[in-house]
């Protein structure tokens, strides 16, 4: 075993110009080129889903808990009931839950001058945080009546040339065949998700304006938004959240389940990043075979003589994987470091622009997870050497007499 780890890095830190070098120089580029490709596919995947989770949760949480449970989506107006301080506080208690939040939706037509949106608009507690909001604020909390106060989306606003402060008339759709009821409200915030099914569709205001206007109880609420600390604890948090509502005859629905079209292209990332992944460990593969079977055609002389003296065929096969092994640390080390820099230069700089319509957002996102880095060079490492086995068994079909004679 030592005599194979000395011969081989002998030749592997021989800087004679040859053949072989060139070779293998080749090798660690593509070694290298692979594990810099799959560290960047992997962090730029990861950050696509993290931000558009991030931004679906945000503004709507990740579980909606109404009266409404067969069909629709939020943007159908829930049936009312009666908030439930005790039923939040059970809910809130569940350790994976960050937030519990009434809300509640209404068809309404938003009128500028000539200008005129459907969109929907949903009803919050006044002073609720809202993270997507990107100037202004959020409505003020009133003790009676409502906040006139409305938060557009940075899309609308384009669309109807409208800026913080501005008054705007909105129009509530009433139903069975009443008169839509106008209030006029004053521009408090602009927030943008960059999600086009969020931006173009809703506006947010004070849930008390809901209330008066469906002459509902002041306690009505049209549902629950349940916002989780972690988005991987869904399946988790389902069953304990089921639970706490069984009693009180409410249906509870995902963000997957209100918005699949999203999620379904989020998981087609999984696959996209499975196929980067399988494709440059091929690339890797393929380049450490050439090397491998090129390196023992030009070292056949030496093999021959080798096992003239008696050497085993375990051991030269041993000269050969560790070469390899060599070729391919130096090729992940480098990777490495040009996979990293580049992800790193792209997050802290976000050099890399995209088309906020197609992808939901300016810029390539990054979120580099070191199990994920450390999975590909460990994987590189171990595939490239155990599929290098094979080519090095040509080894054992070495005659050394022909060999010592071979040029």
């Amino acid at each position: 075993m030592r005599i194979s780890m000395f011969i081989a890095g002998r030749i592997a830190f021989n800087r004679s110009s040859s053949f072989s070098r060139f070779i293998i120089n080749i090798a660690m580029a593509a070694t290298a080129f692979s594990v810099a490709v799959m560290i960047i596919a992997t962090a730029m995947i990861s950050g696509f889903q993290q931000v558009i989770s991030d931004k679906i949760f945000s503004f709507w949480g990740h579980y909606h808990i109404t009266e409404y449970r067969e069909t629709g989506g939020p943007n159908a107006e829930p049936s009312p009931f009666p908030e439930d301080s005790a039923l939040e506080k059970r809910l809130s208690t569940i350790p994976l839950v960050s937030s519990v939040s009434p809300f509640a939706t209404k068809s309404v037509i938003v009128k500028k001058g000539r200008e005129t949106e459907g969109m929907i608009f949903k009803g919050v507690n006044g002073g609720q945080a809202l993270p997507f909001i990107t100037e202004g604020r959020t409505t003020r909390a009133v003790d009676s009546g409502y906040a006139p106060e409305v938060i557009i989306s940075a899309s609308t606003a384009a669309l109807l040339n409208l800026k913080l402060n501005d008054a705007i008339i909105i129009y509530f759709m009433q139903g069975d065949g009443q008169q839509p009821r106008a209030r006029k409200l004053t521009i408090c915030g602009i927030y943008k998700t960059g999600i086009e099914e969020y931006d173009k569709t809703y506006i947010v205001g004070d849930i008390n304006l809901i209330r008066r206007l469906n002459d509902w109880a002041p306690d009505n609420i049209g549902g629950y938004e349940v916002h989780l600390h972690r988005f991987r604890d869904m399946d988790a948090a389902a069953s304990l959240i089921s639970d706490e509502i069984s009693d009180a005859e409410l249906g509870m629905r995902s963000m997957q389940e209100i918005y699949p079209n999203i999620f379904d292209w989020l998981g087609l990332q999984n696959k996209n990043e499975t196929i980067i992944l399988i494709i440059m460990t091929i690339v890797a593969v393929i380049n450490m075979i050439t090397a491998m079977l090129i390196l023992i055609l030009e070292r056949t002389n030496m093999v021959g003589i080798l096992k003239a003296l008696g050497t085993r065929n375990t051991s030269i096969q041993g000269i050969f994987l560790y070469q390899a092994g060599y070729i391919v640390v130096v090729g992940i080390i480098i990777g490495n470091i040009l996979g990293l820099g580049l992800a790193l230069l792209q997050q802290y700089t976000g050099f890399i622009r995209l088309p906020e319509e197609s992808y939901y957002m300016s810029v390539a996102p990054i979120a580099i997870q070191w199990w994920k880095v450390a999975l590909i060079n460990v994987g590189t490492l171990v595939v490239c050497v155990l599929i290098l086995i094979i080519p090095s068994m040509l080894i054992r079909r070495i005659v050394p007499v022909r060999a010592i004679q071979f040029k």
